[in-house]
């Protein structure tokens, strides 16, 4: 049974780009067993239909309520990270954590080092998902949930606009 906050049409059909092996359980579970976390149960349909890769033009940004370091309404959703080996993968979140000198509870979604769109587990176990910008030290709060960020998702704005 499909949950209504997990669009069915997010990925885009035209790309591998970043697409990782399908996801088993045992991904999964070791997945969340190297991350120390449960990860949410829209994130695991949403991986379950394709492990990570771009996602569809309709979805590529989320909404903000002020100006962030990236614009002054949105930031970039364009692809999330699988579950598997190596590059492009959630489990390489501790690694980069540490690397880019951020708090260790994130779960990366997407980003580049010097920004990241992730989950945050610092103060619940339940996450929410925020924008954590390392250039400029923002740390702005997405969405309460994993569902409610899916819900937010909208096409990117025209620039200018």
């Amino acid at each position: 049974m499909q949950s209504s906050s997990v669009p069915s049409d997010l990925w885009d059909p035209d790309s591998t780009d970043g697409v990782l092996e399908p996801l088993t359980p045992d991904k999964v579970s070791g997945a969340e067993q190297l991350l120390g976390v449960k990860l949410p149960s829209a994130l695991i349909e949403l991986l379950s239909r394709q492990n990570g890769g771009k996602v569809a033009a309709p979805y590529r940004a989320c909404p903000t309520d002020g100006p962030t370091s990236w614009a002054p309404d949105h930031v970039p959703f364009e692809s999330c990270n699988g579950i598997g080996e190596g590059f492009r993968s959630l489990t390489e979140s501790p690694y980069l954590n540490e690397e880019w000198g951020q708090p260790r509870e994130f779960v990366l979604l997407v980003g580049d080092g010097h920004w990241w769109v992730a989950l945050d587990y610092r103060d619940r176990t339940e996450p929410s998902v925020v924008w954590f910008d390392n250039e400029v030290g923002q740390d702005i709060t997405l969405a309460p949930t994993f569902p409610d960020f899916l819900d937010k998702l909208a096409p990117t704005p025209p620039v200018g606009a």
